[in-house]
């Protein structure tokens, strides 16, 4: 199953649950998005074609991320640009999410294992905007 968040028609993330399976290739990320998120479903001896990518400047506006829950329970908590709270979503064990826009916290329900995958070079200290809730209101 593929989960979709939306605020005001901006998507703001992309879930794709454990269970979620399709043969061939599938993307689920729009063209323009700076991370491309894909799924590839292939029988044995399927080839890829060697190849390398190319060199190709590109503009990077914000950063998106995507998270792999190796193990363990997750709650992400979504919230607009104004920070605004927009809804909670629980992840488990073999779910992936792409983080796209708005923002977003995270709390462990169970311990566990995440990857995370960004965009570089990463500067915290210019690339995160931290914020304390209160209520359904974030104090930016």
């Amino acid at each position: 199953m593929i989960k979709q968040i939306f605020n005001k028609d901006i998507l703001y993330a992309i879930v794709i649950y454990s269970s979620f399976q399709k043969d061939g290739i599938s993307f689920f990320t729009p063209k323009n998005f700076s991370q491309q998120l894909g799924y590839m479903n292939r029988p044995k001896g399927y080839h890829v074609k060697p190849h390398m990518h190319s060199v190709h400047e590109r503009s990077i506006y914000q950063s998106q991320e995507v998270l792999f829950i190796k193990s363990g329970k997750l709650k992400i908590d979504f919230f607009d640009t104004e920070g605004e709270f927009l809804e909670s979503l629980i992840l488990n064990s073999g779910d992936i999410i792409l983080l796209a826009n708005g923002g977003h916290g995270i709390e462990w329900l169970e311990d566990g294992e995440v990857i995370e995958v960004k965009q570089g070079p990463y500067s915290e200290c210019d690339d995160k905007i931290e914020f304390d809730t209160i209520g359904n209101k974030a104090n930016l």
